[in-house]
């Protein structure tokens, strides 16, 4: 029977951790490091996630500094006050809340983050500094994924890793951490060929494809670690993975459950990311 992995409580760990360096930041520099949120439009569930993750910079001592816009801003005014903020010495982060409304482009939105601030991770420079090895913010969720496998005491040097989903936001980058580790990883998604057998040979399994419970129990091989990176509302209202939970539990070592695993982590690696932006700046 596999060992839980307890989100919730590694989480904890990362936001201690970076109220300590909140602490010692505003000792050596006199001010806490800076997080400033972007909200176009009054989406319930994105004015909900920026109020959390506000209120998650207050826990650790960071400066929130959050801009509302309305619906029918525009796309070259949402990109004027992204560089504004570029150039704010108190911003060392910039998160826009996505999705942004109908007509927006986005792309062009989140280019015009100085990847230097760009704490979600997600600019293509900071994509190509993962992709090529060099330092530089990490995307989030990712990043907790890496440091759930850490907690579990896996070792990844020459581990076969599987990675289920393909996406800029957690697919791709997680394979790219996987191999900074050593591990030898097979990128898989949904079309995949004799997706079960690839799935079965792996050590570690990360499930980021999007789909509830599609990950069988009996893909999983006897001892593997599973991450379950997704999140599904079921029609009853139930919260489920990708993974089918209680069978692979079955088989795997350790597992991520849903709620309470990966999801805990992206805002505390957040919080932990806006910190390093601001000693990479004030670094030079």
């Amino acid at each position: 029977m596999a060992t839980i992995i307890d989100g919730r409580a590694e989480a904890q760990k990362v936001r201690d951790e970076t109220a300590a360096a909140v602490e010692q930041f505003r000792a050596e520099h006199g001010r806490a490091p800076g997080l400033a949120t972007v909200l176009v439009g009054s989406d319930p569930a994105s004015a909900t996630y920026v109020r959390n993750k506000r209120r998650s910079c207050a826990k650790v001592g960071i400066e929130s500094l959050h801009h509302e816009l309305a619906a029918s801003t525009s796309a070259a005014e949402i990109v004027s006050l992204v560089e504004r903020l570029n150039a704010d010495p108190q911003a060392n982060g910039i998160l826009v809340q996505l999705p942004l409304p109908d007509g927006v482009d986005s792309r062009a939105v989140l280019n015009a983050i100085d990847p230097e601030k760009d704490v979600d991770g997600l600019h293509p420079v900071s994509q190509g500094r993962l992709l090529a090895g060099d330092p530089g913010l990490r995307p989030c969720t990712p990043l907790g994924v890496m440091r759930l496998l850490e907690g579990t005491g896996t070792d990844l040097l020459g581990a076969r890793a599987v990675v289920i989903g393909r996406s800029l936001l957690v697919g791709k980058p997680v394979s790219m951490l996987l191999l900074e580790k050593h591990a030898t990883v097979t990128l898989c998604h949904s079309r995949t060929r004799n997706l079960a057998d690839e799935v079965r040979r792996a050590d570690v399994v990360v499930a980021a494809v999007g789909r509830p419970e599609f990950v069988g129990g009996d893909w999983i091989g006897e001892g593997a670690v599973v991450i379950d990176v997704g999140i599904n509302r079921l029609d009853d209202g139930r919260l489920v993975g990708d993974v089918d939970f209680a069978a692979a539990s079955e088989r795997a070592s350790f597992i991520t459950p849903v709620p309470g695993g990966v999801g805990q982590m992206t805002v505390a690696m957040l919080l932990a990311n806006t910190v390093t932006a601001a000693r990479r700046q004030l670094a030079g």
